[in-house]
């Protein structure tokens, strides 16, 4: 999208983006660092960082035309693509969100659960590296990924490549999984707690026969 700005008498065409597809996971961490700060902050950087426009040029800006490029980035954010796309590309690459979440094991939940204590924002690219990882093999629709090691350093750079659009929908989705499995993992830590000291149990005592005897 062109954005025409006139300044000392003279009309220059600037680049906006012309979709919210376009805005990388980097750029959109940019954005919404400083949200909390002020206004005028929040529409300074939100401008520089999803336009070619130079920083100092945008510190320049009439108030109407701020206003009127930040209501078009308002209405681009607002017609992005909400659907879960599961297998994304990043440089040549796929990647997926894993195939079954209820299968996700235990270490990459509690991996998950840490960043998002210690901030969802600042951990972004790290938490979809949990969640995203290559594939390994695909037939259509049905896929498998390489199993959680732990090291997300360099995939979490990867993922600061997604676009803020299939971030916010993965997260969405991740979010009514977590909230569900919240619900149902007390019982069941206690249940499967209790077989494992009842099975424990049994064997401790199989083995004190067996020597006994």
């Amino acid at each position: 999208m062109n954005v025409k700005i006139k300044k000392d008498g003279k009309e220059k065409t600037y680049n906006l983006i012309n979709s919210w597809s376009e805005v990388s996971l980097e750029k959109w961490l940019k954005v919404i660092d400083v949200e909390t700060g002020s206004k005028t902050k929040q529409a300074e950087e939100t401008i520089s960082t999803l336009s070619d426009m130079p920083k100092k040029l945008v510190k320049e800006l009439a108030l109407r035309d701020v206003a009127i490029i930040m209501h078009k980035i308002s209405e681009l954010q607002s017609k992005q693509d909400t659907v879960l796309k599961k297998v994304i590309e990043i440089n040549g690459v796929e990647y997926a969100m894993h195939p079954d979440l209820s299968e996700m094991t235990l270490g990459e939940y509690a991996d998950i659960e840490t960043l998002i204590k210690e901030g969802l924002e600042k951990n972004m690219p790290e938490l979809c590296a949990i969640l995203f990882r290559k594939v390994t093999e695909r037939n259509g629709e049905a896929y498998t990924i390489e199993s959680y090691d732990g090291n997300i350093t360099i995939r979490s750079e990867e993922m600061k490549k997604m676009s803020a659009e299939q971030v916010q929908s993965a997260l969405v989705f991740f979010w009514h999984f977590a909230k569900e499995l919240s619900e149902i993992l007390p019982s069941y830590l206690m249940e499967r707690t209790q077989e494992i000291v009842e099975e424990l149990q049994t064997e401790i005592s199989q083995n004190a026969g067996d020597g006994s005897e």
